[in-house]
C-alpha cells in the first residue's frame, strides 16, 4: 500500500498551523500579561498617590487652600499618570502588533512556498499530451501568487492602519493631558 504524497503535506501543513497558532497564542498571552503588570503597577502607584494627597489634604487647615491644592497638584499628577499608564499600553499594543505582522508574513511566505513545490510537483508529473491543462494550470498558479501578493499588501496596510491608530489615540491622550495641566495652571493663575 502506497502513500499519498499529499497526505504527507497535509500533516506538515497541520504542523505548521499550530505552531503559528501557538505562535500568535503566546503573543497574545503575553500581551495580557503586560498589561496585568501594567494595570497592577499602575493601581499601586496610584494607591501610594493617593494615600500621599489625602495626608497632605488632612494637614491643610484653610478650606480654600485644599482646593487650590487638589487642582494645582493632584489634578496635574492624576493627568501625567494617565499618560504614563496610556503609553505603556501603547506600547504594548504596538509590540503585539508588530510580533503578529511577522508571524503572518511568514505564514504568508511559506504557504506560497508550499504553493510553488506543489504546482512544480503537479506539472513536472503531468503525462504527456496534457500540455493545454499544464498551461492554464500554470495560469491559475500565477493568479493565485498575484492573490498572495494582494493578501500580503491587505495584510500589512492592515497592520500598519493598526499602528497609526495607536500613534493617534496615544497623541490625543498626550494631548489632553497637557490641555488639563494648561488648564490647571491658569485657573491657579
Amino acid at each position: 500500500m502506497s502513500k499519498n504524497p499529499f497526505d504527507l503535506n497535509a500533516m506538515a501543513n497541520q504542523q505548521k498551523v499550530m505552531k503559528t497558532s501557538r505562535a500568535v497564542g503566546q503573543v497574545a498571552a503575553e500581551s495580557a500579561q503586560a498589561i496585568v503588570q501594567i494595570n497592577q503597577k499602575a493601581a499601586q502607584e496610584l494607591a501610594a498617590l493617593f494615600q500621599k494627597k489625602v495626608t497632605e489634604l488632612l494637614k491643610t487647615q484653610d478650606p480654600k487652600a485644599a482646593f487650590d491644592h487638589v487642582h494645582a497638584e493632584v489634578l496635574q499628577d492624576a493627568a501625567k499618570e494617565v499618560a504614563q499608564y496610556h503609553a505603556q499600553l501603547m506600547d504594548v499594543l504596538s509590540s503585539g502588533n508588530k510580533e503578529l505582522s511577522q508571524i503572518a508574513e511568514s505564514m504568508i511566505e511559506e504557504s506560497k512556498v508550499d504553493l510553488i513545490h506543489f504546482v512544480n510537483e503537479a506539472t513536472n508529473n503531468a503525462p504527456p499530451g496534457s500540455e493545454a491543462y499544464v498551461s492554464v494550470f500554470k495560469t491559475s498558479f500565477n493568479t493565485a501568487l498575484q492573490n498572495f501578493e494582494l493578501v500580503r499588501a491587505a495584510m500589512a496596510d492592515s497592520f500598519n492602519s493598526f499602528e497609526k491608530s495607536v500613534e493617534n489615540v496615544s497623541h490625543l491622550g498626550g494631548m489632553q493631558a497637557q490641555k488639563s495641566v494648561k488648564t490647571d495652571g491658569k485657573k491657579r493663575s
